[in-house]
């Protein structure tokens, strides 16, 4: 190919090259649409490839120089460090990690469907056998009846014998870290290949099923939901998601596929990880909740109130999963990409797309 077929023939392409970097140039690599984000990183391999054709067909330095540009500017934005900014911590929460929830959704709901399977069987335990509350109850349950514990926290209600504000603040922190532990065990314990999130979710379902049936057969049912619910609505939810990462980590060691078992958990590690990290303000709430109106009883907070609570916190919590980032063309944000992964996830043949 002579030089002026091979410029011809290739101009388009870095005119379109050119005009993506002006706007990644004003907006950044999330201002692209995946489509241009796949295209950007397409070219960048391209115009690499002419820039080493045009040196063997030319010394022309003006052309030379153009294509050399081209390829330096785009290599800097697709490889240039990631900066931290309060801004990309907004729309990650506000976009992206919604949107991670949603494509995770397998692994989250079958977390979530291990914990139910340990509730029921818990439930199931202790309707056939009252007796096995001993080996499935907590400690601090065991030597007092539900309606007796409920008469208590009841009357200390009506004495006005409320935490004060340290001791809410005190064990709402206390609260906090307990849920962090869970949580981060839920998710760490899938480098046992799943086994240990699996055994964790079931485990502290299986409390939950016991104690339900606890207190009902004892006649307070409605307390216990009432005391539950509130917290747990968001606690679970953390818990829920915790484990669908841990689950993904087990993924990547059980079906490693044409890669070995590092590479796997590597390249998956990085969405487990995410997951884990947007789990912290729900717990931040979840803490405060059980520091506070969990433990606000009749009859200071009447239990339909208390349920009417814990109603509003699923409903706020489904509207960020469920609908919170998906304006725009499938899914996205108005011209931008779901993650901002389209270019590099291009770039290494990955597709990097938003949700359908």
């Amino acid at each position: 190919m002579d030089l002026n077929t091979f410029i011809q023939k290739r101009r388009p392409q870095w005119k379109r090259l050119e005009e993506l970097l002006i706007a990644v140039d004003s907006r950044g690599l999330r201002g692209l649409s995946v489509v241009e984000a796949r295209q950007f990183a397409q070219l960048y391999r391209d115009v690499s490839s002419d820039l080493v054709r045009a040196r063997s067909l030319t010394a022309n330095p003006e052309l030379l120089e153009y294509i050399n540009d081209l390829v330096a500017r785009t290599y800097g934005h697709i490889y240039a460090p990631r900066r931290f900014s309060l801004a990309s911590i907004f729309w990650f929460f506000v976009r992206d990690y919604p949107r991670l929830v949603r494509r995770e959704f397998v692994a989250i709901a079958l977390a979530a469907g291990i914990f139910f399977g340990g509730a029921a069987f818990g439930a199931g335990a202790m309707l056939l056998d009252p007796s096995a509350g001993a080996y499935l109850l907590p400690k601090q349950h065991l030597h007092l009846d539900p309606s007796e514990r409920v008469k208590q926290l009841e009357g200390q209600m009506e004495k006005g014998e409320e935490m004060t504000a340290d001791q809410q603040a005190y064990f709402s922190a206390y609260l906090f870290t307990h849920n962090i532990q869970v949580t981060f065990l839920a998710f760490v314990l899938g480098l046992t290949f799943s086994v240990g999130t699996l055994i964790v979710l079931f485990y502290n379902g299986l409390m939950i099923g016991a104690l339900a049936v606890n207190y009902h057969a004892d006649g307070v049912g409605l307390f216990f939901w009432a005391w539950i619910l509130p917290h747990g609505v968001p606690e679970l939810t953390s818990i829920f998601i915790a484990g669908g990462a841990g689950l993904i980590l087990g993924r990547a060691l059980w079906q490693p596929g044409r890669r070995s078992r590092a590479a796997a958990l590597k390249l998956h590690a990085g969405r487990a990880v995410k997951l884990i990290l947007g789990t912290a303000p729900v717990l931040v709430v979840a803490g405060l909740i059980e520091g506070s109106i969990s433990q606000m009883h009749a009859p200071v907070m009447p239990y339909g109130v208390k349920l009417a609570f814990a109603g509003v916190m699923a409903v706020c919590l489904a509207v960020y999963f469920g609908l919170v980032g998906r304006t725009g063309p499938g899914g996205g944000a108005p011209g931008a990409s779901s993650t901002g992964r389209g270019a590099t996830s291009a770039g290494s043949g990955g597709s990097g797309g938003s949700e359908g």
